[in-house]
């Protein structure tokens, strides 16, 4: 395989990139050293987070003539999420900062009709001709995109609310508004087809709808580097190592993991990034991680140890400034605030620590807010219904579902398929779910087939 040096822009989670090439036999390099980036064989731009802050960090240095450079004399250049934006002439999203021009055209924001970020998995449908893209289902995280074909240029396609370019193809620049290094088995084969130079076989007439498809998450609550299962956190018991299980339920068809530490923000230490490598080396999916994370620098040691995004409970109740400054360093898609609430007459609170202290009197204003702060999703639990395998509390998935146009991920209470699927029905746009799985009661893809034959749309 060809040695591979990944663009460190200081906006990305370069971790799952590099495993996933490392994974395939490439040896992979970061770097910022323009010397080291102008004598790659082939470069990868990754990127999460904003598009002025991207190309500052390009600027800053000298990486944005050199880019353009490689792309010019033909390098096998692979641009992924921002990294393709970055690409791109401009975004709307930082009108004063020029992009690094090798693809022409403007990123634009997604419509306001459809909950921003574009988040989780979608469609991907090819013009004929393509060299590495096929038809087929990837992971997108992204609420800027391009929306015209360039000339010259062969397109892939996906639908949130407009139709927006998913990929684009030309000599030796792969561009991917998606992310194939967390797109499980079709995105290794996209990223074996670019490192080999091999071309997709030829595409068959795709009839599917392209559109958001519902998630199906699986939890692991850990401790002290193993999985625990409880009711409301308490009475903890062993559930097994959290790697292991992590690519069992990728196997099994999870569309995400979720990694909460649940005795960090207690005990006020920080997530043990040791179990969160493990994870990420284990998995090629979404990973998001949580717990004990109360500033920039604890969200940015978790991105850099493989987390695709980081969950906020205690540390933005008590300072809620700190969902921006996550948003502006990372970008809103990176940023999931928790909510842990329970039931109080014609309201629910929210809860922190753990549980132990009641923080604010309104879980749905709460949420309402964070979106305002800029985070991008919501993980919405049901303490009443946490551990108790008796459904969701609907009537609190419906009120903060719509209150927010941000993602919504429903926790606290699977027990059955049907309880899944009435999450679903109530508006949730992922659920979250532990003791069943972990108790082999069930398994994610035995609940993705019920869900199929209830006529819900899911990634199989």
């Amino acid at each position: 395989m060809s040695d591979v040096v990944i663009v460190d822009s200081g906006v990305a989670n370069l971790a799952s990139i590099a495993g996933a090439l490392r994974r395939l036999g490439a040896t992979a390099v970061v770097s910022a050293d323009p010397a080291a980036v102008r004598e790659a064989e082939r470069l990868v731009l990754p990127g999460v987070g904003a598009f002025g802050a991207g190309m500052a960090a390009l600027r800053g240095g000298g990486l944005d003539a050199v880019i353009p450079e490689l792309a010019a004399r033909g390098t096998p250049i692979l641009g992924i999420c921002l990294g393709m934006q970055l690409l791109c002439e401009a975004s709307e999203e930082s009108p004063e900062s020029c992009g690094l021009g090798v693809i022409a055209g403007t990123c634009r924001r997604l419509p306001p009709n459809v909950r921003i970020p574009h988040l989780g998995w979608n469609h991907v449908t090819v013009e004929p001709g393509a060299g590495f893209v096929t038809d087929g289902v990837a992971a997108f995280a992204n609420s800027y995109a391009l929306r015209e074909r360039p000339d010259g240029w062969r397109a892939a396609w996906t639908t949130h609310g407009v139709r927006f370019v998913a990929a684009l193809e030309r000599e030796g620049v792969l561009a991917c508004q998606f992310h194939p290094e967390l797109s499980s088995g079709y995105g290794a084969a996209l990223l074996e087809r670019w490192l080999t130079g091999r071309t997709a076989p030829t595409a068959v007439a795709s009839t599917a709808t392209s559109r958001l498809l519902p998630r199906l998450i699986p939890c692991l609550d850990v401790r002290d580097g193993r999985v625990v299962k409880g009711v409301r956190f308490q009475d903890l018991r062993d559930a097994g190592d959290p790697a292991e299980q992590a690519a069992r339920y990728e196997a099994q068809g999870a569309d995400e993991i979720v990694i909460l530490d649940v005795a960090a923000s207690a005990a006020g230490r920080g997530t043990q990034l040791d179990t969160v490598r493990r994870v990420r080396a284990a998995i090629g999916i979404p990973l998001t991680v949580g717990g004990g994370v109360r500033s920039v620098n604890d969200a940015r040691a978790l991105l850099e140890a493989g987390a695709d995004k980081v969950s906020v409970n205690t540390a933005a109740v008590q300072r809620p400034a700190l969902l921006t400054e996550l948003a502006q360093a990372f970008g809103c898609q990176c940023v999931v605030l928790a909510i842990d609430a329970r039931r109080a007459a014609e309201r629910w609170e929210v809860l922190v620590l753990g549980g132990r202290e009641i923080a604010r009197p309104d879980a749905v204003a709460w949420a309402r807010e964070g979106e305002q702060l800029r985070a991008g999703e919501i993980l919405l639990t049901s303490w009443d219904r946490d551990g108790t395998r008796t459904g969701h509390d609907l009537e609190l998935l419906r009120a903060v579902s719509a209150a927010v146009r941000i993602p919504v991920v429903a926790s606290g209470g699977v027990g059955t398929r049907e309880h899944v699927a009435a999450a679903f029905a109530a508006g949730a746009d992922a659920v979250l779910a532990a003791s069943v799985f972990h108790d082999g009661d069930d398994t994610v893809d035995g609940i993705k087939a019920d869900l199929a034959g209830r006529g819900i749309e899911v990634r199989r």
